[in-house]
């Protein structure tokens, strides 16, 4: 078990890793397609919308922006200082300045939360807890979209960030007990063997 002192440990590293290099990041990740997920989210969104969404470690506001310019309510959360002014200002959205470890999220608020690779971020023993907390920031019929990049349930550091790289099963496992219903999962990129697909995705129904 790790301590509460290593516990902030992992977030002033993770989160330190992510304000020095904000830029370098925006600039390398600005472009990426993730459509297929936004997507995904919205496709098993309940109602006609618009939608009031959670992008759950937002970063500088990529898919925040698209989410507006969509029509939908979205509000980003993030950790990283530098992502939130990036992401306030690229999207013109809400953003608010929360630690993952220390949440603050209001009840049954969003439709659907957007977890684009974020959650890999919380070590195992704190996951369980954040399930639940967004299981119960979300409204009822509500749907939460993970990616992640994949593994065998390795955990610890790769640099300067902290990562857990699930599988399939256990991440399933993590996500029914926090009492989600699995939609559907895919990997990703699209249209490549399963060996060059590194990322996890998701849908769960609250």
């Amino acid at each position: 078990m790790l301590t509460a002192k290593q516990l902030n440990e992992i977030s002033a590293v993770t989160l330190a890793h992510y304000n020095e290099h904000a830029e370098n990041f925006w600039e390398g990740t600005r472009d990426h397609d993730v459509s297929q997920n936004r997507e995904a989210l919205l496709e098993h969104l309940s109602g006609d919308g618009p939608f009031r969404i959670l992008d759950f470690g937002c970063g500088p506001g990529r898919d925040l922006k698209i989410f507006r310019d969509l029509g939908h309510e979205a509000i980003g959360l993030e950790g990283a200082e530098r992502f939130v002014d990036f992401a306030r200002k690229y999207s013109g959205c809400e953003v608010w300045h929360q630690d993952f470890h220390r949440l603050k999220l209001p009840p049954e608020f969003f439709d659907g939360i957007f977890a684009n690779a974020a959650l890999f971020h919380v070590p195992s023993q704190e996951l369980p807890r954040v399930l639940k907390e967004l299981y119960a920031t979300l409204k009822p019929n509500g749907v939460l979209f993970s990616s992640n990049p994949r593994g065998e349930n390795e955990e610890g550091w790769s640099g300067e960030r902290y990562g857990v790289f699930y599988n399939l099963e256990r991440w399933r496992e993590l996500v029914t007990s926090a009492g989600f219903v699995e939609i559907a999962h895919y990997y990703r990129p699209p249209g490549l063997p399963r060996e060059q697909q590194p990322w996890l995705a998701s849908l769960w129904r609250k």
